[in-house]
């Protein structure tokens, strides 16, 4: 661990992050953070401050099952329980930066997962809305987003493919799982000028990741490349 720490506060000067007084309680995976942060994502070419400055610090550990506590900063999804994964840090990186968003903004997240992905969008100082249709990682997000006090974090147990019309229209929506097609009330509640990220395409094979602009009321879409996520479940009432 010691090797990363120069690394660390180097990473941290670079963000506008690094703390002003040094800390006594050591996070023992700090250093691990800090090599994903500079290797995987900025290293790939992520360059917005805001995002490099989240994930430096969002403790992905606290989001993963016991048994992948160990893996939590490799550049891999992993398992988090029913057929559901949390996101490659480097996908969760590109789609925050796509989204091109500033503190205050309002952002729907479908697909809550482990809580991961919306705390990297409440540390950008976000407000962020997220939807999960499994009740189980609804309650387990919840209760672990509410634990590291991410009260800018408002989480519902609810069909994502419907969206949250309650609080819509949203600055952004991030899409975590895959549809075959566009949903179209998530377009419906994006606002006029804001910015939706999506993977869309079968399961089981390639999809791609499509960024959709709202101007004059209609969605204009951009290749963002190739990837790969589970399939977006619900969209039946």
């Amino acid at each position: 661990m010691v090797r990363y720490l120069p690394l660390l506060f180097a990473l941290l000067i670079l963000t506008g992050c690094a703390p002003a007084t040094p800390t006594t309680a050591v996070d023992p995976y700090i250093g691990e953070r800090a090599a994903m942060v500079h290797e995987q994502i900025a290293g790939r070419g992520v360059r917005d401050s805001a995002v490099l400055g989240a994930l430096s610090k969002v403790e992905r550990h606290r989001f993963v099952p016991e048994e992948y506590v160990r893996t939590a900063y490799a550049d891999h999804p992993l398992p988090i329980g029913y057929g559901q994964t949390i996101s490659q840090p480097y996908i969760v990186a590109l789609m925050s930066e796509a989204l091109e968003v500033k503190p205050g903004d309002r952002v729907l997240e479908i697909g809550t997962g482990s809580g991961y992905q919306a705390a990297v969008l409440a540390e950008m100082g976000l407000e962020v809305y997220t939807v999960e249709i499994i009740p189980e990682l609804a309650r387990q997000a919840a209760a672990v987003l509410d634990e590291l006090g991410y009260a800018n974090v408002h989480t519902q147990n609810a069909d994502g493919y419907f969206g949250w019309e309650a609080h819509a229209p949203y600055d952004a929506i991030i899409v975590t799982a895959a549809p075959d097609h566009l949903p179209q009330a998530l377009g419906q509640q994006l606002k006029e000028g804001g910015r939706l990220v999506i993977p869309i395409g079968p399961t089981g094979s390639v999809q791609t990741l499509w960024l959709f602009e709202k101007q004059n009321g209609e969605l204009t879409a951009t290749n963002l490349g190739a990837v790969s996520f589970v399939p977006l479940t619900g969209g039946k009432k």
